[in-house]
């Protein structure tokens, strides 16, 4: 009780105190139930559909947001490719074929949970320059991450999540940092500060983009999953009888089955029809949709499965769409740009070194306000690499590290990215356990990074 209490008087607070700077009273009032939100979550004073389910109702009945704007979020594309995926995900389970490909898996690295967490960072990395959607490639991954979790032994329940399943879906999204920073082509927002550092005379290229971020991203992806190792362990560790388990499962299997085949030929186009969706204009929600569509209708993923198990994905689907709705609101209200035009106004009279660490820090922290990666790129990226040239930072080096920062962040909360809900929502993570998981991993790749900028300056130069 003391918990909701407090955050609900921190939002009054706020509420009632004078916006600052030249912030509108609207903004400042949506801010004010946007922090108290997130609060909430974050001290686990109520679940997170909850806390957005009162956060809605509070900026509608207050008058902050007009209907039509208040449910916005749930029209967006994006959130249909969430459910979708999320949907495909479990039709790849029921077909059996999910789980042929853990056992596969298993049986070569199965040696113990470590090796299985670096095989999924090796896997999304793998695949990544060919998906440019955090999110698309998030339903690819997460099937072999929940067919990994299950086949160990680890289900989504309170006494049984955390033996693999906790820590291998946290590897799943902490993967997804890194994979995106590492290719200019793995996250669509990658694209647009190229379009933005062009402006400043800054001029990346695929080649030149890869080779910057090869360094810290390969020590990050040997880090990673072992600082997870310690930090947020495995109940089940050590599973030396897994691979010979494993073995003797699949002649058990047999070979694979019409099922297995159907939605083999579907994923397989549906990441084909995601890894062309840039060239040739295809709406990547639209894909997963399609492929929902045929899965349900060759009978491999049947309506009384939606029925009996849309629940969790209906509730990923709302909780995240209220979220985004006052990020976007807040973003478009001025209120980010006015935050992070004050913030980089105080830095401009510093020693470049020193305005460089500071923006650095300051736009990866600041992504706590953030439902996107993309809104705060679109808000922030320019603001901050303006500032740091008036300050003397090399544009190139800032450039670079404004980018890669915006794909190292997305694990900073639970809706830092449309790439997390998919295995947030899976039962195995708490939001508590991503917020506090989630910034471990921020703060090591910001160290990684940031030790690296020799490195970035060297190949950017």
């Amino acid at each position: 009780m003391i918990k909701k209490i407090l955050v609900v008087l921190t939002g009054i607070v706020i509420w009632f105190v004078p916006p600052v700077w030249d912030i509108s009273t609207q903004a400042w009032h949506l801010f004010a139930v946007f922090f108290s939100t997130i609060l909430a979550v974050l001290i686990n004073a109520f679940p997170i559909l909850l806390a957005s389910l009162f956060a809605l109702a509070s900026v509608v009945l207050t008058g902050t947001l007009d209907v039509k704007l208040a449910f916005s979020g749930f029209s967006e594309s994006f959130m249909l490719l969430i459910l979708s995926a999320f949907l495909v995900a479990k039709a790849v389970i029921k077909s059996g074929l999910g789980r042929r490909v853990a056992m596969l898996l298993i049986r070569r690295f199965g040696k113990n949970t470590l090796r299985l967490a670096y095989c999924i960072a090796v896997t999304d990395t793998l695949i990544a320059p060919a998906i440019p959607s955090n999110t698309a490639r998030s339903g690819i991954l997460f099937p072999i991450v929940n067919a990994l979790a299950l086949d160990t032994g680890s289900h989504p329940t309170p006494d049984s999540r955390k033996t693999t399943g906790s820590y291998l879906m946290m590897c799943g999204i902490t993967s997804l940092t890194i994979s995106s920073a590492l290719w200019m082509t793995a996250m669509a927002g990658n694209l647009i500060t190229v379009e933005i550092a062009q402006q400043f005379g800054v001029h990346m290229t695929f080649g030149g983009w890869f080779l910057a971020a090869s360094l810290p991203c390969i020590i990050g992806l040997i880090i990673l999953p072992y600082a997870l190792y310690i930090y947020f362990p495995p109940g089940l560790k050590e599973t030396p009888e897994a691979m010979q388990a494993a073995d003797s499962t699949l002649q058990q299997m047999g070979p694979m089955n019409k099922k297995e085949w159907i939605t083999l030929l579907v994923f397989l186009g549906m990441v084909t029809m995601w890894g062309l969706a840039g060239i040739v204009n295809i709406n990547t929600a639209i894909v997963g949709i399609l492929g929902l569509a045929m899965l349900i209708a060759t009978g491999v993923y049947r309506l009384e499965y939606l029925r009996a198990e849309g629940g969790d994905a209906l509730e990923t689907y709302i909780w995240f769409s209220i979220l985004y709705m006052l990020s976007s609101q807040l973003n478009d209200l001025g209120f980010m740009h006015t935050i992070g035009v004050q913030i980089s106004g105080l830095l401009q009279d510093l020693h470049w070194i020193s305005a460089y660490l500071l923006l650095t820090i300051l736009y990866v922290a600041i992504h706590y306000l953030f439902v996107s990666q993309t809104a705060q790129l679109l808000a922030l990226f320019a603001v901050f690499l303006e500032v740091a040239i008036l300050a003397g930072v090399p544009a190139a080096l800032m450039a670079f590290m404004l980018a890669f920062a915006t794909n190292y962040f997305s694990v900073i909360t639970p809706q830092a990215s449309t790439g997390n809900v998919i295995f947030i929502g899976s039962g195995y993570l708490l939001p508590g356990e991503v917020y506090r998981a989630g910034g471990m991993v921020t703060v090591i790749n910001l160290i990684i990074f940031l030790l690296a900028t020799p490195w970035i300056l060297w190949v950017a130069s």
